[in-house]
């Protein structure tokens, strides 16, 4: 059997993602999309959620490029940058300060895994608390994939009563079948795969469900029609996750800080065209307990 959960990131981000998600999970196409706590668009996304239950919704943990939900001055003080109030600026920074402290004197190791599992329990409390069934957790730009950041990530989500999480990782049949993808970006996603040893034991450990693998990582920013319909068809037995980040390409879009502009429109038009093969089921996280195999 095949499986596939279609699932959109950054709901909540502005008005234009809010809507481009609504419609194609209307249309059919889109079946997941994980919210982010803290965003110019989330109370909008809140409302099209409840109002839509038919839409699995997950917790779209933000803990870089962004606003923490705590305090930056008195609860998350190295995780965020008290005098901005905001996380660090890229997965760069956010990684220098979560392996060396960098930037942040006299922070300890266990001071950062804290911050990171308060901070995530707070982004899901304010959904939950808003009247949401979560259906899983995932994490802006994958920081969820480095095992310092998982096991934080997974206590706090395991406190809240969810039990599913995204495996970020992008198996080598889908690495090849993406087409137009930056050398770079190839070059970083597979050398990524390493760590999915240790995501996967992690998981099993945490007693989670995941997928087996999640596709259109690669093509974040690329993801067209072509590059849609190769991976559909290439698509081998098991339960995946399509990662994608469609938009509209508006005003608010431009505000938000975000390096998906023109390509969100791209990857909503390649979602609107969206072809099913035999034998593909559209799937959410609601669904993945039943489907998935065992984590090993």
């Amino acid at each position: 059997m095949r499986a596939l959960i279609v699932n959109a990131d950054d709901f909540g981000l502005t008005t234009g993602v809010n809507r481009a998600i609504a419609e194609l999970h209307r249309a059919g196409v889109l079946t997941s999309a994980t919210l982010m706590a803290r965003a110019a668009a989330t109370e909008e996304a809140i409302e099209i959620a409840l109002a839509t239950p038919s839409l699995g919704v997950g917790c779209h943990v933000v803990l870089v490029d962004g606003e923490p939900v705590l305090s930056p001055t008195r609860e998350v003080p190295h995780l965020a940058d008290p005098v901005s109030g905001r996380f660090k600026p890229s997965l760069t920074d956010f990684l220098f300060w979560l392996y060396a402290g960098w930037n942040s004197p006299g922070c300890t190791f266990a001071n950062r895994t804290r911050e990171i599992e308060a901070e995530t329990t707070a982004q899901i409390a304010l959904l939950q608390n808003r009247g949401l069934h979560l259906t899983h957790i995932d994490t802006h730009k994958h920081t969820h994939m480095f095992p310092t950041v998982l096991r934080p990530v997974l206590r706090a989500a395991r406190a809240a009563g969810i039990r599913a999480v995204r495996n970020p990782f992008e198996p080598a049949w889908s690495v090849r079948a993406t087409t137009g993808a930056p050398w770079i970006r190839r070059m970083k996603v597979s050398l990524l795969r390493r760590l999915e040893p240790a995501f996967r034991r992690i998981v099993a450990e945490e007693g989670f469900s995941t997928t087996d693998g999640a596709i259109g990582v690669l093509a974040t920013g690329t993801l067209d029609s072509t590059t849609l319909d190769s991976l559909l068809q290439r698509l081998p037995p098991g339960t995946w996750e399509l990662v994608t980040h469609p938009g509209y390409n508006d005003a608010d879009l431009a505000l938000a800080h975000t390096r998906l502009l023109a390509s969100r429109q791209t990857e909503r038009s390649a979602l609107e065209t969206m072809r099913l093969f035999p034998g593909l089921e559209l799937i959410s996280f609601a669904d993945l307990q039943a489907v998935a195999r065992p984590v090993v």
